[in-house]
C-alpha cells in the first residue's frame, strides 16, 4: 500500500487500522513497506477522509504478500482464497484425512503478529523430517523447492504475510514424535503459531488425536461440526 503525500493531511486516522502496525505518523502518513503485508485493510476501511491511501503496482513479491494476506484474493496454486486451503473441519466433505491418520496444521502468525517464510520453514522442516506427505492443495506447499525436507523457495523467505499455513496428514503412529518436534521447533520462532489437529471419530466415540496431543505435551481444545445442509458428505469410509 501508499500513501500520496501531497493529498495526506497527517491525521492519523489510517493508523490504528492496520494489523501490522506499519503506519507511522510523521507529519503525514507513512508505510513501512517491509512491515507492510499488503492485506488492503487500510484502503479498504475508506477510513481515509481524503483518499490519500491507494494501492500501488504490485511485483511478483507485493503481489506474493497480497495473496496470502488479502482475502479477497484467490490462490492460483489452490483456487481458495484467504488462507488458501480448505478448513480441516469440513473432512465429511473432503475425505482428506482417512482412518488411522491425523490432519496437523500450524498456523504461523495469526492472530495480529504476521510471519515470514524463513520462521514457516522452521516448521515446515521439522515436521518434513518424519516423512510427512504436505497436503497438495495448499499454497505453502506449493511455493517448496523440495516437498521431502520442507524447504521453501529462497525468493521468500524474507517475505512477510498476514499468516501462512503449514498442513499435512501422518499415520497415528508418527504423531506424538511430529508434535513434539514443533513444539521445539516453536521456540526459535519470531512470530506466534497455533496447532489443529483433525482425525475421524472411532466406532466408539473416541478421538485417536485427543490422546496422542496430550501425550505430546498439548492440552487439546475439543471442536467438532456438523454440516447441516452446507455440503454433501462425499467422503467414503474405506
Amino acid at each position: 500500500m501508499r500513501v500520496n503525500e501531497e493529498l495526506c493531511i497527517g491525521c492519523g486516522s489510517c493508523v490504528p487500522y492496520c494489523p501490522m502496525g506499519c503506519i507511522n505518523l510523521d507529519g503525514k502518513a507513512q508505510i513501512d513497506l517491509d512491515e507492510c503485508v499488503e492485506c488492503g485493510v487500510c484502503f479498504r476501511s475508506k477510513v481515509c477522509p481524503v483518499d490519500a491511501i491507494y494501492e500501488g503496482e504490485l511485483d511478483e513479491l507485493r503481489l506474493f504478500r497480497k495473496t496470502f494476506s488479502d482475502p479477497w484474493i484467490v490462490h492460483p496454486s489452490t483456487n481458495v482464497p484467504g488462507r488458501g486451503t480448505e478448513e480441516m473441519k469440513t473432512n465429511e466433505v473432503t475425505g482428506r484425512f482417512k482412518r488411522g491418520y491425523t490432519g496437523i496444521a500450524i498456523e504461523l502468525g495469526r492472530p495480529g503478529t504476521g510471519t515470514r517464510f524463513y520462521d514457516v520453514e522452521k516448521i515446515a522442516k521439522a515436521c518434513a523430517a518424519f516423512g510427512v506427505e504436505f497436503e497438495p492443495q495448499n499454497p505453502v506447499t506449493a511455493i517448496m523447492s523440495d516437498k521431502k525436507t520442507g524447504k521453501i523457495d529462497e525468493r521468500f523467505m524474507n517475505e512477510k504475510t498476514l499468516s501462512a499455513i503449514v498442513e499435512f496428514t501422518a499415520p497415528n503412529d508418527k504423531v506424538v514424535d511430529i508434535l513434539k518436534s514443533v513444539k521445539e521447533a516453536s521456540k526459535e520462532l519470531s512470530t506466534v503459531a497455533s496447532l489443529e489437529v483433525c482425525c475421524r471419530r472411532e466406532p466408539d466415540g473416541s478421538l485417536p488425536m485427543e490422546e496422542l496431543a496430550k501425550k505430546a505435551g498439548f492440552t487439546p481444545s475439543l471442536n467438532g461440526k456438523v454440516n447441516v445442509g452446507l455440503g454433501r458428505p462425499l467422503a467414503k469410509e474405506e
